[in-house]
């Protein structure tokens, strides 16, 4: 008697005529298996002739160290025997990067966390590229060599990181900015990409500390201090880039009218018509740095309004 198993019927009656639960796993195609990278030159000789001028290729290739940098290819794919049978045509369980991967980014990453896992990132879980599936391979490759270091997909920090943040790069472009069109520093310089405790992925726990590691000199601690100084350079400065002197977010005297009260004192721009207002030509160049010069802070005892 013949009983087909998409049929409802009493686990007793199936066993009484001999049937028996499959066991665990039969069925099921065989594990992949370790095949050595040398199967993997049969079909991507290219590429690996390509990965084997990056800093990574020399490593695992000519100098492999660790029992995972000796597996070579597989060491970051998998197992590879299933997809080296089926002539490329089944995965196989590897792994795949890229934008065209079924892989997850959370599984390719941690691909890569295998040895990437100290020093810089050690906050990537929950940082915000980690929340956001920002895989590694968006901003790196290590097939082949495109940046001088660190295996950036693009030439230069500025233009991986302009991937994504396209009105900040283009801030670069604008009149006053920091130097990192001129190489003399890179976002990297204030951010860590890889995660930090702090907001903005800034390297520092504050604005001020980021900004002081190069301004040394805006430091302090003063005699008398600039409340707004204090509190953020980013409350006058726009970091990214300006069209104002040294990045200022609005033009002098505007900037500082939006916490001063111009009454009875000669600040108010474009006052020439105005009878009841100090005219403005009492301010050379309409900047009150002209007279308050010392606005990030004072040590002289007569410096209460940063005018010495």
């Amino acid at each position: 008697m013949r009983f087909r198993l998409g049929l409802s019927l009493p686990v007793t009656l199936l066993l009484t005529i001999g049937w028996s639960p499959p066991l665990s796993g039969q069925g099921a195609a065989p594990a992949a298996q370790y095949v050595g990278s040398d199967v993997c030159l049969n079909c991507h000789e290219a590429s690996a002739t390509a990965f084997g001028k990056t800093m990574m290729g020399k490593t695992f290739m000519a100098h492999p160290r660790t029992a995972l940098e000796k597996q070579g290819c597989e060491g970051c794919h998998g197992p590879g025997s299933r997809h080296a049978e089926s002539g490329g045509q089944e995965q196989g369980g590897m792994i795949r990067f890229g934008k065209g991967s079924k892989t997850p980014v959370e599984d390719q990453n941690a691909v890569c966390l295998q040895c990437h896992e100290k020093g810089a990132r050690m906050f990537w879980q929950a940082s915000t590229h980690e929340s956001r599936d920002v895989a590694c391979t968006n901003c790196h490759t290590v097939m082949t060599d495109v940046s001088e270091r660190s295996g950036l997909k693009y030439s230069t920090v500025l233009n991986t990181c302009a991937q994504c943040h396209l009105q900040r790069a283009s801030q670069q472009r604008r009149f006053s900015h920091m130097p990192l069109r001129e190489g003399k520093m890179e976002c990297t310089s204030c951010h860590n990409p890889h995660g930090t405790p702090n907001d903005k992925l800034l390297v520092a726990s504050t604005v001020n500390e980021v900004c002081y590691s190069c301004h040394a000199e805006k430091r302090g601690p003063f005699l008398h201090e600039h409340p707004p100084v204090t509190e953020n350079c980013a409350n006058c400065h726009d970091s990214h880039g300006s069209n104002h002197e040294k990045m200022l977010k609005t033009a002098k005297p505007r900037l500082c009218q939006q916490c001063h009260d111009p009454t009875r004192h000669p600040s108010r721009a474009y006052a020439m018509n105005d009878p009841n207002v100090t005219p403005v030509r009492f301010i050379p160049g309409r900047q009150c740095a002209n007279c308050h010069f010392a606005i990030h802070g004072s040590n002289h005892p007569s410096g209460k309004a940063f005018t010495r």
